[in-house]
């Protein structure tokens, strides 16, 4: 459903009571987007605030589902503007919510910025919502940042992915069956994010153990399919020597 004809933005159910909240933006040639995750329950929780200037269009596409001042969690993977740039606006206008991100995070920046104490969650912990709950998974350099992580919904099989899964372009299905790997991939080719820390492979088989059946990836589609075989193949493609550089003259 399109909230804002002039942005493009939408909001569209992936999963069980799980909303991908997608924005196109020109940050890169040939587009790009920043997607965020509403679980609506009896606690409800934005996963990603997007940054700070796409918060109108975040807010008015969550209005569409559920009222705004009924969040209760803001989470998101680790500190960057594109993950929680928005987190004070969203804390003002939902007087009932609070921060939710790993206690790196918290420790390190968080519980400066943020206008509320953060929850800071352990390795493992499970944050009930209602009939939906979360566990946290700390990924520390995967794919960057040391307070990087990611949530685990089971209800529902969703892994919120945050940016293992980058796809570049600004028109995407809200869901899809199809490859994310190779566009992801593709991605990285051109602009290579990840930290390439010598955990890789261990967090990335620690997440595929979870069987996820829906990837809530931050940037292009969503991924229904066999979750942890494509976690398998994104760790076997990190895993190969990068291309050579054809130098010119």
């Amino acid at each position: 459903m399109i909230t804002n004809q002039q942005s493009r933005t939408r909001i569209d159910e992936v999963a069980e009571g799980i909303f991908r909240i997608s924005t196109p933006v020109d940050a890169v040639p040939g587009g790009f987007t920043f997607n965020q995750y509403l679980i609506v329950d009896e606690q409800s929780m934005l996963f990603h605030t997007g940054p700070r200037r796409i918060f109108p269009l975040v807010s008015e596409a969550i209005a569409a589902v559920t009222p705004l001042a009924r969040l209760r969690y803001v989470g998101f993977s680790h500190f960057e503007a594109d993950e929680c740039g928005a987190l004070n606006d969203f804390l003002a206008a939902a007087p009932g919510a609070s921060p939710v991100c790993s206690q790196i995070a918290a420790m390190v920046s968080v519980d400066d910025i943020a206008d509320r104490k953060a929850i800071a969650l352990a390795d493992g912990e499970s944050l009930p919502l209602g009939r939906h709950s979360v566990r946290w998974v700390d990924a520390p350099h995967v794919p960057h940042g040391w307070d990087c992580g990611f949530l685990f919904e089971p209800l529902t099989g969703t892994l919120f992915c945050g940016d293992l899964f980058t796809q570049g372009g600004a028109e995407h299905t809200p869901v899809t069956e199809s490859d994310i790997l190779g566009p992801s991939e593709a991605m990285r080719a051109g602009l290579d994010y990840w930290a390439h820390a010598p955990n890789t492979r261990g967090v990335l088989e620690r997440l595929a153990g979870f069987a996820p059946t829906t990837l809530a990836c931050m940037h292009g589609a969503a991924f229904r399919g066999d979750g942890a075989a494509l976690l398998r193949a994104l760790a076997d493609s990190l895993e190969k020597p990068p291309e050579p550089v054809t130098p010119t003259a």
